[in-house]
């Protein structure tokens, strides 16, 4: 016993040590893209993430942030750090949960075990363990700050520890046990919910050790009595006990006339005063059951205490404050992360089911004159009568969405689905490209690291590929051997341990194919979301490391029952772990990587001081805070984010100093912004101001009321409406002129009056205040537009425009057909050359993914080729070749590959003398899509890759060969151009 107990324990704590090694050497050194730069912010100041929070995360996170012993530059990496830890700590649970299993495949007790069988428990536990480690879904998350590392290691103790519960015989030790997984499932609630979905399977382990004679009856009841605790704690204790305490509070405050938080105080003193009662009276009556069951629901109110930073921390108004869940009304909001919408589950719309009738679905409150007052209603929507339908899979009516879903089946406009195209999707798509397919990337091989990309399998590996997929780090090819070997370990419990395989089994369901069901993907998501289901690729590697007891079984047939089976068996078992860390280490090594911080801090060089910068999706967003909140770079600058800018909460944000930005300039109050107003102004044309409306003089109808702009909506209701698809704002030419912000050659455009034209198109409450911001500014602060957004987000005002780098600044000056806005060379130069950040990128040992090889160098290459344009337009070569030869070493194609923006660089290096390297880049551009599209021709892929960009490639660089007269390379390209044309039925005669 003693030896096993040993033997294990320096056995799991080295696997423990290679674990944190591995993630260690390959953790980000700052902060990632996504949600990491938030979440390393929040932790850093305890603020307030996206809904529904991580305060535990972030709370560990503050301690480990203090390591960095105020370098702030060294705060991400000490919060990445946690997630080593988490992940290391997971691996080594990982490890003792299969030794256990390992124990009972065997059937002895730890005593009575041989060397060999020892040895076998060891090595099932370290490939078991060590696949995990190095599996590819994983490791993505153990070496950044996000909470899907300490997830799972709440995940892989609490399994650990209902194992561990099981060889308890001592009835007292087991009660405390069960209180022990309790607190670490209340404490996991503050981190993510992942956890949850293991107790109904869990549940069946007490039965089965509870009832030594179960029948199928009994293991029903088992598992619904789990589902029972899962809906408590998800739908009773984390929504539904705060939803409670403002329901006390509504009443007391407004029934009674106390003043604010009494009916909170009231219900906590009530609700805790029957707990302990009750705890108390259990305890004296005997009831040794109910004992137990109330202080594990005691426990899990511990763990889940933790949210109460949350409530604190929202009352201080940090800058990160998002839902401002300030007191407990909005903080039940905040729980059920109202703002994100619902997706149905059971009955409801398809994308072609057309809403009739709006019905309030919640309430929202707010605080006015001691009381809480009605302030509008959150609604949910009534659908034609026939059009709704059972298990809906195809619903989303989001931009795109039914287009993709017609697309997906077949279905032509307007045609609803039918329940067999329904369920198809779900099976294709939903359970086929967004889990199995994440399954196989981890067990079987990947094509790359492409959006969308592909699994790979054992016979690929004699498949040509063209160098764009062959080279790619994230092309790794596993042979199919962990899947295999897992496929064994479930073989191996099927014939020894029933029981075991269904809870594991079930396991596995709940941590995927029942998330995939509940989660009810759309047809697109903004990236990859393999992540979401490492709860069943966990159980997965459990069966990894059982199938080495498979492995052993049958060398035991030739070697015989000896100690030398038991090596055998782990050592060929641990090819398959060291396939995985040889294949994936260079696509999960993201030591030396700094440009999600480096990309933020150019946006925010973009600007002249103290300006305004509107930004759009999380990757504009979160790096911005980072480096703001944490290293305190540029906070005169005052990021408003477009996607919160229609929300009561962040208005009132915006209305208050900041760092060293002070509140922004909005004309409306506060109720004009309030919740339910102007959400929407729709376009309606007035006759009288259709040649424009004065912007400042709208907004002051918009204040006032004013019926001249308002038309009734359906529900009897006044609402205000664009009232014509042309604005204008006066504009101070004197005093303009005295800021110096306008170029010199630019001053005789100056007007006194700025107009254009908005469209004829709805506004939304973020349109309006944008338009407010501009208007109430006066030219007083520079206002800025991340040139990441999309032109839908620009309110008509590109020729208004001035590119300076990463942003657009606003002047009241047009420059006609700027469609794209104009280049302030002068200004442009200064930043693109002197105030822009690259560390690494010229590094071709450094890992960059699709995340940082889009938008951040698309930004960075437009920029250079615009810069270098306008100054051969302006006749400043010498500065033109400097800036592209910048460009080209600082994004060189060995560490970033050529993209499409590249192609037309090799008409500016011809235009400077460059010719040699315009030829040497026209020549690496045209091989890579040329071995491309054969590839594609090939293999009868071209409707799943995207051609066109390899086409235009080429297309390029035969126009700009012939503009530089290299006839030669213009004829050899252009053969390969019309060669392909043909080969997919796209050549024309408008061609020749």
């Amino acid at each position: 016993m003693k030896t096993f107990n040993r033997i294990n324990n320096l056995t799991g704590w080295i696997v423990f040590a290679i674990a944190f090694l591995t993630y260690a050497l390959t953790m980000e050194q700052t902060a990632s893209f996504w949600d990491c730069g938030e979440f390393i912010a929040c932790a850093f100041k305890l603020q307030v993430p996206h809904p529904p929070g991580a305060p535990f995360f972030l709370l560990i996170g503050r301690i480990f942030s203090m390591l960095a012993l105020g370098d702030v530059t060294k705060v991400a990496f000490w919060v990445n750090m946690l997630s080593v830890l988490c992940s290391a700590f997971t691996i080594l649970f990982l490890f003792w949960t299969i030794t256990l299993l390992a124990g009972k495949l065997l059937g002895k007790k730890n005593e009575d075990l041989t060397t060999g069988e020892i040895i076998l428990l060891a090595g099932s536990g370290i490939v078991g363990a060590l696949a995990y480690a190095w599996s590819d879904s994983f490791w993505f998350s153990a070496v950044e700050a996000e909470v899907y590392a300490m997830s799972s290691f709440f995940t892989a103790i609490v399994i650990w520890a209902v194992f561990k519960w099981e060889r308890i015989e001592d009835p007292a030790e087991e009660n405390r046990w069960l209180i022990f997984i309790a607190y670490l499932t209340g404490i996991s609630i503050g981190v993510h919910l992942l956890n949850l979905v293991t107790i109904p399977a869990l549940a069946l382990v007490y039965y089965f050790k509870k009832y030594p004679k179960p029948t199928v009856f009994g293991g029903l009841i088992a598992f619904a009595g789990g589902l029972v605790v899962l809906a408590i704690i998800n739908s009773g204790i984390i929504p539904g006990l705060p939803g409670l305490a403002g329901k006390f509070e509504i009443f007391f405050v407004n029934t009674f006339g106390l003043p604010y938080k009494s009916g909170v105080i009231a219900f906590v003193i009530l609700f805790l005063g029957s707990l302990v009662w009750a705890i108390r009276y259990s305890h004296r009556q005997e009831k040794i059951l109910l004992n137990t069951c109330l202080l594990s629901f005691a426990f899990v109110l511990m763990g889940y205490a933790s949210y109460l930073t949350v409530l604190v921390r929202s009352e201080y108004n940090p800058p990160i404050n998002e839902n401002d869940p300030s007191d407990v009304l909005s903080f039940v909001s905040y729980l059920k992360r109202e703002q994100y919408g619902s997706r149905p589950l059971l009955y409801g719309p398809s994308f072609t089911s057309k809403p009739i009738n709006q019905k309030p679905e919640s309430t929202v409150y707010s605080k006015k004159d001691g009381k809480y007052v009605i302030q509008g209603h959150r609604y949910d929507y009534d659908y034609e009568p026939g059009s709704s339908m059972l298990f809906p899979r195809m619903y989303s009516t989001q931009p795109g969405h039914p287009q993709l879903y017609q697309q997906m089946t077949g279905l032509a406009e307007g045609q609803k689905p039918t329940m067999v195209q329904n369920i198809s999707f779900l099976f294709s798509h939903q359970l086929g490209h967004m889990y199995w397919r994440y399954f196989l990337w981890n067990f079987a091989g990947r094509e790359s690291d492409e959006e969308g990309a592909g699994t790979l399998l054992p016979w690929d590996i004699s498949k040509t590929y063209p160098s764009s997929i062959a080279q790619n780090k994230g092309h790794n090819n596993f042979l199919m051997l962990p899947l295999l070997l897992g496929f064994a370990g479930v073989v191996a419990l099927y014939f020894k341990r029933k029981k075991d395989l269904l809870v594991l089994g079930l396991l596995f369901i709940l941590t995927g194919v029942a998330l995939v069901i509940y989660l009810n993907s759309p047809p697109v998501e903004p990236r990859e979301r393999d992540y979401i289901y490492v709860g069943s690729f966990y159980i997965f590697c459990m069966w990894i490391g059982l199938g080495v007891i498979a492995l052993a079984d049958g060398l035991r047939k030739w070697v015989g029952d000896t100690s030398k089976t038991a090596v055998l068996a782990s050592a060929f078992g641990f090819v398959i772990p060291a396939i995985m860390v040889v294949q994936g280490w260079d696509n999960h090594n993201r030591s030396n990587r700094y440009h999600s911080v480096d990309f933020a801090k150019n946006l925010l060089n973009s600007c002249a001081p103290n300006a305004i910068l509107f930004t759009g999706g999380d990757n504009d967003t979160f790096p911005l805070w980072y480096v703001q909140e944490v290293e305190g770079f540029r906070t005169d600058v005052r990021v408003c984010v477009q996607t919160f800018l229609g929300i009561d909460w962040y208005i009132r944000q915006l209305k208050r100093k900041m760092n060293k930005s002070e509140a922004l300039p909005l004309s409306l109050d506060t109720n004009s912004y309030a919740f339910g107003k102007n959400d929407y102004l729709p376009f309606y044309e007035i006759p009288g101001v259709k040649s424009g409306i004065n912007l400042k003089e709208y907004l002051q109808l918009i204040q006032q009321q004013n019926r001249a702009i308002q038309v009734p909506l359906t529900s009897g209701d006044m609402a205000s409406i664009l009232p014509s698809s042309i604005l204008f704002l006066p504009v101070n030419t004197k005093e303009v002129a005295k800021m110096n912000i306008i170029k010199k050659d630019l001053l005789p455009m100056l007007s006194d009056s700025m107009s254009w034209k908005i469209g004829e198109k709805d506004l939304y409450k973020s349109d309006l205040v944008m338009l407010d911001i501009i208007a109430s500014n006066n030219w007083k602060r520079p206002v800025y537009f991340s040139s990441t957004m999309g032109n839908s987000n620009n309110l008509g005002l590109k020729e208004y425009m001035q590119l300076e780098g990463y942003t657009y600044r606003l002047l009241p000056v047009r420059i006609p057909g700027a469609a794209d806005g104009y280049v302030n060379s002068d200004v442009m130069y200064n930043n693109m050359m002197n105030k822009m950040f690259w560390r690494e990128l010229d590094n071709e040992n450094t890992y960059y993914d699709p995340t940082y090889l889009g938008s951040p160098v698309a930004t960075a290459r437009i920029a250079f080729l615009r810069l270098t344009n306008q100054l051969i337009a302006e006749n400043r070569k010498e500065e033109a070749r400097k800036v592209i030869n910048k460009a080209l070493a600082v994004m060189p194609d060995k560490s970033i590959p050529y993209d499409q923006i590249s192609s037309n660089y090799i008409g500016l290096l011809f235009e400077l003398g460059e010719n040699k390297k315009a030829l040497d880049t026209a020549k690496t551009m045209a091989l890579r899509a040329n071995e491309n599209l054969e590839f594609a021709k090939k293999n009868d892929v071209s409707k799943s890759r995207d051609i066109n960009t390899d086409l235009y490639i080429l297309q390029t660089i035969v126009h700009e060969c012939r503009e530089a007269k290299q006839e030669a390379a213009a004829v050899e390209y252009d053969t390969l151009f019309r060669k392909h044309l043909l080969a997919f039925n796209l050549y024309s005669k408008e061609e020749e």
